[in-house]
C-alpha cells in the first residue's frame, strides 16, 4: 500500500514512528532555531519515507503541530531547566521516651 495514500493523521503517525529513535533528526529537530527550519526537517524525513507531507499538513497536524508551537514560543513550565529546587526543612522533633505515658489527645468537638 502507498503511504501517501493514506489520511493525514496516519502518515503523521507513521512519521513520529520513523522519528522515535532516530538519534541524527532528533539531534537536528531539538537544534533547530525556530519552527520554520523544524519542518524544512520533517519534509525532507517525509519525503525520505514517501508519505508525500506538506507544510500545511505538518503545520496543521497534532503532535507536529505543537512541537513547532512549542520551539517557536517559550514555555510556560520547563522541566529541568536547572533552577534550584527547595526541600522543606521540617524542625527535628524529640522521639518520644517510652518510659513516659503517650499523651492523650484530646477532642473539643464542634460546640
Amino acid at each position: 500500500m502507498n503511504p501517501s495514500s493514506l489520511p493525514v493523521q496516519q502518515r503523521i503517525a507513521l512519521l513520529v514512528q520513523a522519528l522515535d529513535g532516530a538519534e541524527k533528526t532528533n539531534k537536528a529537530l531539538a537544534t533547530c532555531p525556530d519552527g520554520d527550519a523544524m519542518v524544512d526537517i520533517l519534509l525532507g524525513a517525509s519525503a525520505k519515507l514517501g508519505l508525500g507531507l506538506t507544510r500545511r499538513d505538518l503545520t496543521e497536524t497534532p503532535p507536529i503541530r505543537d512541537w513547532i508551537w512549542f520551539k517557536n514560543n517559550d514555555p510556560l513550565v520547563t522541566v529541568g531547566d536547572a533552577k534550584p529546587r527547595y526541600r522543606r526543612e521540617t524542625p527535628e522533633r524529640p522521639k518520644p521516651d517510652p518510659s513516659q505515658p503517650k499523651e492523650r489527645k484530646r477532642f473539643l468537638g464542634l460546640f
